[in-house]
């Protein structure tokens, strides 16, 4: 399978401007909530994606990855890793 690179570009730049669909817009609208503070997740987003068509399981699914995503590029970042050796130690380029 090979990506559109356009819409990757979109999804990068502005996923409001990508061309998805209605589940994936308010997928990755609960995705973004959930990153920057999961404290403001209420019942009220996950009403709008049973209304999208997601049940509890698929809710909780997205939830589980989403939060793993985070959880390992946050321990990714603290260790270093995939940083050159100048970055790692706190030196910028």
């Amino acid at each position: 399978m090979t990506l559109d690179e356009a819409f990757v570009k979109a999804l990068v730049e502005d996923y409001d401007r990508a061309p998805l669909s209605p589940q994936d817009r308010v997928m990755l609208d609960y995705v973004g909530v959930l990153t920057k503070d999961a404290t403001r997740v209420t019942p009220d987003h996950h009403r709008r994606l049973r209304e999208a068509g997601f049940d509890d399981r698929g809710i909780l699914q997205i939830t589980l990855i989403a939060s793993w995503f985070n959880y390992i590029n946050r321990v990714a970042d603290a260790l270093g890793v995939g940083r050159g050796p100048a970055r790692a130690e706190g030196v910028e380029p």
